[in-house]
C-alpha cells in the first residue's frame, strides 16, 4: 500500500479524495476506512432477486394532471418508502445533460483552477466541503461544490464556476427547472394531505429556500472499506436527486436493510425530508440513506434541497390530524432553529424528530414568538440526539445569511 506524505486539502478539514486517487489509487487513509463491525452489520439487498425491492417509479405528469391512481402510488410512497423516482417530469434532457457535462468538466480541471472557489464556511458555498464531526469519525470518500440557488440574493456568484464556460449558464438552467418541479410536487403532496389548495404547502413555506450540491465519488480500491457519504437523513421539506450515469450509489434504508436505488435514465430521485415527515405527523418518512463507491466507475451526484423559510413554524398540519385521529407528535419549532441544530451535529444516522423537537423546546429560551431567543442555546443541547448534518449544500452557517 502506497503513502502520501502531504495530504491536498480543499479546507481545512478534508483533504481532496479525487487527487488522493489521482498519487496513489490504492491508499486510503485511515480515517476513511469503517471498521470491520461496521461493515460486518451491513445488509445490502440484492434488487436484482425482488423487483419490489426497488422504489417506487411515478409519472410526474400524470400527478400534476390529477390523476387518481398516480396521487394514490405517491401517498403510498412516501408512507412505506419515503423515496420514489419521478419519469416525465418536464425537464428537457439537454438541460440534464448540460449540466452533466459541466460537472464532469469541472472535476476534471487542475486542482489549482478548482481552488479558486473555495469553500466558504459562512454561507457554505463552494468547491470543499465540511461537516462537524467527532475525534474518530470516519470522513466521506467523496468530493462537492456548493450552491446556493434560490432566493437568489443569496447567491454568491464568485463561487460559481467559470470553467468549463457552460457549467455556469448550465447550473442556472437546471435551477430554474428544479424549482418548477419542486412546485408541481408540493402541489400534489398538498391533494394527498387535505389541503383545500393545491398551493398549500408552497404558501405554508413562504420563500422557498433551494441549494444544491453536486458531489463527485472517485473510484476507491476497496469500496466496501469506505462511503461514498455517510447514513444520513435529510433536514429539507424535500429533497430532488439525479445523478450522471447508471452507478448505482445511493443506498436508502428500508425494512432493515439498505436497498440499492437504480436510477431510471432521465428520471429525478425524490425524498421526504424531516420537514415533510413533521407536516404529516410521521405519516410520511423521512428515511436514512447513504452513497457507496465503485472500484471502477466515478459518479456525479446533483442533491437539490428544498427547504422553507427560516422563520416559517413547523407543526403537524390540521388535515393530516384530521385524517389520522390522532395527537401530534411533534411540538411545534421554527425551521430556523432545527435546522441550526441539525447543522451542528455530526453524521450519525436518522434524525429521530421527535426527541429533537421536544428537546430544543425544553432547552431553548423561548420569547413570546415561540422562538429560540438566542440561537447559542443550542450547543447544550445532549449528544444522546445528535444526528446527520443532513448533507445539506450551500446552507449558511449563520441564520442571518438568510434573511
Amino acid at each position: 500500500m502506497g503513502s502520501i506524505e502531504k495530504p491536498i486539502r480543499v479546507s481545512e478539514e478534508r483533504e481532496c479524495v479525487q487527487e488522493m486517487v489521482k498519487m496513489d489509487p490504492s491508499f486510503i487513509p485511515q480515517k476513511y476506512l469503517r471498521s470491520e463491525e461496521e461493515r460486518a452489520k451491513d445488509n445490502i439487498v440484492d434488487i436484482s432477486l425482488n423487483s419490489s425491492s426497488q422504489i417506487p417509479i411515478l409519472d410526474l405528469a400524470l400527478l400534476f394532471n390529477g390523476d387518481k391512481g398516480e396521487l394514490e402510488k405517491l401517498d403510498k410512497a412516501c408512507e412505506e418508502w419515503g423515496f420514489f423516482q419521478i419519469i416525465n417530469h418536464g425537464i428537457p434532457a439537454e438541460v440534464l445533460e448540460n449540466i452533466n457535462n459541466g460537472a464532469a468538466g469541472f472535476f476534471k480541471l487542475p486542482l489549482e483552477e478548482k481552488r479558486k472557489y473555495p469553500y466558504d464556511p459562512f454561507t457554505i458555498q463552494g468547491y470543499g466541503m465540511y461537516y462537524p464531526h467527532t475525534e474518530g469519525q470516519k470522513l466521506d470518500w467523496s468530493d462537492s461544490i456548493a450552491y446556493r440557488l434560490y432566493p437568489s440574493h443569496l447567491r454568491k456568484p464568485d463561487l460559481w464556476p467559470a470553467k468549463p464556460p457552460s457549467f455556469k449558464d448550465a447550473v442556472e438552467t437546471y435551477s430554474a427547472e428544479v424549482r418548477k418541479v419542486a412546485g408541481k410536487l408540493f402541489g400534489c403532496l398538498s391533494l394527498i394531505m387535505g389541503m383545500e389548495k393545491e398551493e398549500g404547502l408552497l404558501e405554508l413555506q413562504k420563500e422557498l429556500q433551494i441549494s444544491m450540491r453536486v458531489t463527485y465519488y472517485p473510484t476507491c480500491s476497496s469500496p466496501n472499506k469506505v462511503l461514498g457519504l455517510s447514513p444520513h437523513s435529510d433536514a429539507s421539506s424535500i429533497t430532488i436527486f439525479m445523478q450522471n450515469n447508471d452507478t448505482v450509489g445511493l443506498q436508502i434504508r428500508h425494512d432493515g436493510g439498505w436497498v440499492p436505488v437504480k436510477p431510471v435514465p432521465n428520471s429525478l430521485i425524490i425524498n421526504v425530508g424531516d420537514v415533510l415527515e413533521m407536516w404529516s405527523n410521521g405519516k410520511y418518512k423521512s428515511i436514512e440513506h447513504r452513497a457507496v463507491t465503485s472500484e471502477t466507475n466515478t459518479r456525479i451526484s446533483f442533491g437539490a434541497f428544498v427547504m422553507p423559510n427560516i422563520d416559517v413554524e413547523i407543526e403537524p398540519l390540521q388535515e393530516m390530524l384530521s385524517m389520522q385521529q390522532k395527537p401530534a407528535k411533534y411540538k411545534k419549532i421554527k425551521f430556523g432553529d432545527y435546522l441550526t441544530y441539525a447543522l451542528r451535529q455530526k453524521m450519525d444516522g436518522k434524525a429521530n424528530i421527535e426527541d429533537v423537537t421536544n428537546q430544543l423546546r425544553h432547552h431553548c429560551c423561548w420569547n413570546s414568538s415561540n422562538h429560540c431567543r438566542n440561537s447559542d442555546d443550542l450547543n447544550g443541547v445532549p449528544k444522546t440526539f445528535a444526528r446527520a448534518p443532513i448533507a445539506l449544500a450551500g446552507i449558511p452557517a449563520t441564520l442571518s445569511e438568510l434573511r
